[in-house]
């Protein structure tokens, strides 16, 4: 068995993740299983090794994906791989709608912007990445690369709403673009995903424990009790909205969150950028609302005496008054909040904004001798 093993010709297929943050993690998860999966959905005759690498690999910003494949064509040659597919976190165009993936069979090399294939990443890099390497294969020219024999399996029929485009140039140069439309709507919400909001929800701690204080406070003030009884639903969600739009304002201000157009970071680019973390800070700021909110009515149960209130308000309350209550008085906090941000862990805050990406810890760059 061991050595029908070693004479099956090799394949060496390097995964490459750029910037090495939250795509790393999909390539770490994929590397172990992506050997079977090749083995099953494009050749059974070869042994598939996987590498997994980030190393000087495509500019973040400027040059596009054809600067991305021309450095990913390099890494592939520099380490012996016979086939290499990068995972992006960029967001990436092709005449002004989203593109998925694109693969250079010239280069033997492909690229998959995480983003463009909405929430569900890891499934879709599941499926899409199998294909794109027999796709790569089966144009391969050089004898040391066995052929993967059958036709390659085809990439856009596995991922709904995406199309292929075959290059006019370069037959070889195949694109693989999203619908304007929902394209567009899965590109977003796969830049929230992609920026994992619940790294921002854990940012914002300190700012909820100090919302959360100010709130216990409020909750004592007759003054306020009056003044959430005389505000209509209408205002209360005026105030509400107001609170969270001075949160993330305040927070991308103050932490220096927002992404200025420059030589590197084309003004498009920049504007997606920016539209990705105000989207993260909103999913996370409401987040941390609902969770003020929440303790506020608890916190209101156990501090404010039902009598007491009656008498205040002058009328017979019920539990609707006690959300009453905690909807103002959790605004007004947000807003307390807001001012008190700028005490957040620096690191921990920017790591909102969709153009910073620290290197996470033990992540490995693996390269042939």
């Amino acid at each position: 068995m061991a050595t029908s093993e070693q004479h099956r010709p090799e394949i060496v297929v390097g995964l490459v993740a750029t910037p090495p943050d939250y795509p790393a993690q999909l390539v770490a998860r994929l590397t172990a299983e992506l050997a079977d999966r090749l083995a099953e959905r494009v050749g059974p005759d070869v042994r598939w090794t996987v590498r997994e690498g980030w190393g000087d690999v495509a500019p973040r910003r400027d040059g596009g994906v054809e600067a991305l494949l021309d450095d990913l064509a390099h890494r592939r040659a520099d380490a012996g791989w016979d086939v290499a597919i990068c995972l992006t976190d960029l967001p990436l165009h092709t005449e002004r709608v989203p593109l998925v993936a694109q693969a250079s069979t010239r280069r033997r090399v492909a690229t998959v912007s995480l983003p463009a294939l909405g929430l569900r990443q890891l499934r879709a890099v599941r499926a899409a990445v199998p294909d794109l390497v027999g796709r790569l294969l089966a144009d391969a020219s050089e004898e040391r690369v066995p052929p993967s024999g059958g036709a390659p399996a085809e990439l856009a029929g596995r991922l709904a709403a995406v199309h292929r485009v075959v290059g006019e140039v370069d037959a070889g140069e195949l694109r693989y673009v999203a619908s304007r439309l929902i394209g567009r709507v899965r590109l977003l919400t796969g830049m929230v995903r992609a920026n994992r909001p619940g790294r921002a929800l854990l940012g914002l701690s300190k700012l909820l424990v100090g919302a959360f204080g100010t709130a216990a406070f409020a909750l004592t003030t007759n003054t306020i009790w009056r003044m959430g009884d005389t505000l209509g639903g209408l205002r209360l969600t005026v105030i509400m909205l107001l609170g969270l739009t001075a949160l993330v304002a305040w927070l991308i201000i103050a932490h220096d969150l927002w992404e200025k157009p420059d030589r590197e970071t084309p003004a498009e680019l920049a504007r997606l950028f920016n539209l990705g973390t105000i989207l993260t800070l909103t999913l996370a700021a409401a987040v941390s609302y609902l969770v003020l909110f929440a303790g506020t009515i608890l916190a209101a149960a156990l501090l404010i005496d039902t009598s007491v209130l009656e008498q205040t308000l002058q009328r017979p309350v019920d539990f609707t008054d006690s959300l009453i209550l905690a909807w103002i008085i959790s605004s007004l906090a947000t807003v307390g909040g807001a001012i008190g941000s700028g005490l957040e862990d620096e690191h921990t805050v920017r790591a909102a904004a969709y153009g910073y990406h620290p290197e996470p810890g033990g992540w490995r760059d693996e390269k042939d001798p």
